[in-house]
């Protein structure tokens, strides 16, 4: 299904990008640690860096967790039950989730927004950057898992209605 694929290849961009954010995470880390220990230096925006960055790593990688099946599960159930019978419960746990996710998004955006317009800062540090893109990494990470539990949903009913196997369905 096209619409799947899309949307797949979105989250698979994302999850790449949010893995790609590691190597500024390490050297920002390695600095800090040569700042702090070696010149007796700490700096001031070590500390920001690595918490935005480690956040906008797992929120560009949730949605590709979910695309690859690596969320956390108990199987205990769901190893007894048919493939239909799973799809209808993950149907229904989609369908359950998605207002909740749908409702995060758009307060997200409103959040994003009013830190860019009203020029929000931190406040955690010395250097006290603009939180605004952090927020607006939020909201994209939460768009992308809504877009993705989409995709999981849709995959569920062509299961429950046999009308394609999840494999061509992902291809």
């Amino acid at each position: 299904m096209k619409l799947i694929r899309s949307i797949e290849a979105l989250t698979r961009f994302a999850g790449w990008l949010g893995a790609l954010l590691v190597l500024p995470l390490i050297g920002a880390l390695i600095i800090e640690v040569l700042s702090r220990y070696v010149a007796g230096r700490p700096t001031l925006w070590a500390f920001e860096v690595s918490y935005m960055v480690m956040g906008a790593m797992f929120m560009l990688g949730m949605a590709n967790a979910l695309r690859i099946g690596q969320h956390v599960s108990v199987d205990i159930v769901s190893l007894q039950l048919s493939e239909r019978a799973n799809a209808a419960i993950r149907a229904i746990g989609y369908v359950l989730f998605l207002p909740v996710l749908v409702w995060l998004v758009w307060e997200l955006s409103k959040y994003a927004l009013s830190a860019f317009e009203t020029n929000e800062r931190s406040g955690r540090s010395a250097w006290n950057p603009v939180v605004w893109p952090i927020f607006t990494v939020w909201f994209v990470g939460f768009a992308l898992l809504a877009l993705q539990v989409i995709a999981e949903l849709l995959k569920s009913v062509c299961l429950i209605t046999g009308k394609h196997h999840v494999k061509e369905l992902a291809e």
